[in-house]
């Protein structure tokens, strides 16, 4: 303070003191109220002489100050800081209000203690702005987890299930997701007018509720909404719905059925929220939400997390439908395709195995046929039509239909595939295939390759000695490189078995295909006659020991799921009857 500055109760220190927004009160040593500024009792809601002689409770009853402080600082003389929170008599547009200052001993200038000073500023607004922050940042990490979490797969139930598992960690004591049925309903009867019908498609609780979540229903069943419910409401409205605290009216009302409410009550279930499931405009089910026992009501944060959650996975779980209807189709169309192939000669057996990969992957263009021409003769045919899905099948087929046109009367493999090449490349293609096109001629023991980009097919010996055949590959079908195609002669003794393939059966990633190749030319199968030790179909009929081969050859080289799709062809000459005597 400057020599000449204005002395203390001035009319100067009176306009510091109530013209500043800063609350300041001097409590005696009774912490009784001494003096309070106007910024103060505006705080407080409590005229300036009102506070006079009373306690800092009996004013603001609402807000949580520890006087075992001022106490402290009476006895020491230490300044402190401190904080508080509540609600004052003064209006406010927060929920609960929070205070930031200080407190210090003020003496008179002879050192007798006169009591505290507070100066008190209010941080309501950035508290909010903190905590909006915070649940920023906790809202961030809750959709980061579920970027990882949901949708790992390409399947419905799996995602569904992702996502009910995150919900229960971050927001429920249990999670349903339910879709909407597709209509077929495993033979049930489609519900009663005016009722929503869902499949429950995931469950997941928490502890409180591990004990009894079979009450809420099991994953597969159906749930029929009754009219007016909760669900119903959601899915029209495409907005959540709340249900806190609700009387057994309410929950009646609300609840998919009222024989839900017996259940809701005795495992303590009081509160639920459900949110709609859509995606690029249509609607797929929606998430079920309760708490029970001494978990709070849901509120306004807890709705926006639950909304973030639930678009996120609806994104993942529409991917997921769309792959599994795309999927059906592709392996429908192939299976339909591949189960008639064409009918040999009836002097060659034949035998063919499809395996398509994994279930996240969608099946291929593998395929293979079988032709009787004229002379005895039999066209073997092995393809796979470059990419995945229903285009692939489709162009499987075409490729399929064209060959049978192409075949003609039996020209050579090379001939074949040079007009089928002209084909495409007059009429178009989107797709190029590989092929391996054989004639056998089971007469005079005798087959006729031509490939075009295709692997070499293999001759098994009736000891189960592997060899590969020496088949030059030209450009693939399709690819509008001008077909140069060679066909090349195999001898086809007795007891050999002529085996085509696609390169799913031999390739690994990153690995070479010489390396691959080899695997196959180095196996031992048993020799012809011997029992299997690796759970052979049986044979088909006509089929002799054709089956129990292929069986042992995708057993030795693709036991587990392979990469890719694996399609096999095996032949085999038949003999010739032995005379009668």
């Amino acid at each position: 303070m400057q020599p000449d500055g204005p002395a203390p109760g001035s009319p100067v220190w009176q306009a510091l003191l109530e013209g500043t927004q800063a609350g300041v009160a001097l409590l005696g040593p009774d912490l009784r109220y001494l003096y309070v500024n106007p910024a103060l009792a505006r705080m407080n809601g409590v005229e300036v002489e009102a506070h006079a002689g009373r306690r800092i409770a009996d004013i603001v009853p609402g807000v949580d100050i520890d006087e075992e402080l001022f106490r402290q600082v009476l006895a020491d003389g230490r300044p402190r800081e401190l904080t508080s929170s509540g609600q004052t008599r003064a209006g406010s547009a927060h929920a609960r209000r929070h205070w930031r200052g200080c407190c210090h001993r003020v003496t008179d200038t002879g050192g007798r203690v006169l009591g505290v000073g507070l100066v008190l500023l209010e941080v309501s607004e950035d508290q909010e702005t903190r905590r909006e922050l915070e649940r920023t940042r906790e809202r961030l990490l809750v959709l980061d987890a579920a970027a990882m979490r949901i949708g790992s797969t390409l399947e419905m139930e799996p995602t569904c299930q992702e996502l009910a598992d995150l919900l229960v960690e971050v927001l429920a004591d249990a999670a349903m997701v339910e879709v909407l049925s597709s209509g077929e309903q495993d033979g049930h009867r489609p519900p009663p007018d005016g009722t929503v019908r869902l499949r429950r498609s995931a469950l997941s609780a928490g502890p409180s509720l591990r004990a009894v979540a079979a009450g809420l229903g099991e994953p597969g069943e159906y749930l029929d909404c009754q009219p007016g419910s909760a669900i119903p409401r959601c899915l029209r409205t495409g907005r959540p719905i709340v249900l806190n605290l609700l009387s057994d009216d309410e929950m009646s009302r609300s609840a998919p059925s009222t024989g839900h409410v017996p259940f809701y009550r005795s495992a303590g279930i009081h509160s639920g929220l459900i949110v709609p499931l859509a995606a690029r405009g249509e609607q797929i089910g929606t998430v079920s939400m309760v708490r029970a026992g001494a978990s709070p009501a849901f509120d306004e944060e807890d709705v926006a997390v639950a909304r973030a959650l639930a678009e996120r996975a609806a994104i993942s779980l529409d991917n997921a439908r769309r792959y599994t209807r795309e999927h059906g189709i592709a392996v429908e169309l192939q299976r339909a395709l591949l189960a008639v192939p064409g009918a040999p000669n009836p002097r060659v057996d034949t035998a063919t195995r499809y395996l398509p990969a994994g279930a996240d992957d969608l099946v291929g263009g593998d395929w293979f046929d079988t032709l009787a021409l004229p002379g005895g003769l039999t066209l073997l045919a092995m393809g796979d039509v470059m990419g995945h899905g229903v285009g692939a099948a489709v162009e499987m087929s075409h490729y399929r239909s064209m060959l049978r046109v192409g075949a003609g009367e039996g020209d050579a493999p090379d001939r074949v595939l040079r007009r089928i090449d002209r084909l495409l490349a007059a009429g178009g293609v989107e797709r190029p295939a590989t092929c391996l096109l054989g004639i056998a001629d089971p007469l005079r023991g005798a087959a006729w390759f031509s490939s075009a980009g295709h692997l070499p097919p293999a001759l098994v010996a009736p000891d189960g000695r592997v060899s590969l055949l020496d088949v030059p590959p030209g450009p693939p079908l399709g690819a509008d490189l001008g077909g140069r195609y060679e066909t090349v002669y195999q001898p086809w003794p007795p007891g050999h078995t002529l085996l085509l393939y696609t390169d799913g059966l031999v390739e690994r990633r990153g690995e070479d295909i010489d390396t691959s190749l080899a695997r196959l030319a180095g196996l031992r199968l048993p020799p012809e006659g011997a029992p299997s030790a690796e759970g052979a179909v049986p044979a088909r009929a006509g089929g002799g020991s054709l089956d129990a081969l292929l069986a042992r050859v995708v057993h030795r080289l693709a036991p587990d799921a392979a990469e890719d799709d694996v399609a096999l062809l095996a032949a085999r000459a038949v003999p010739e009857p032995g005379p009668r005597r």
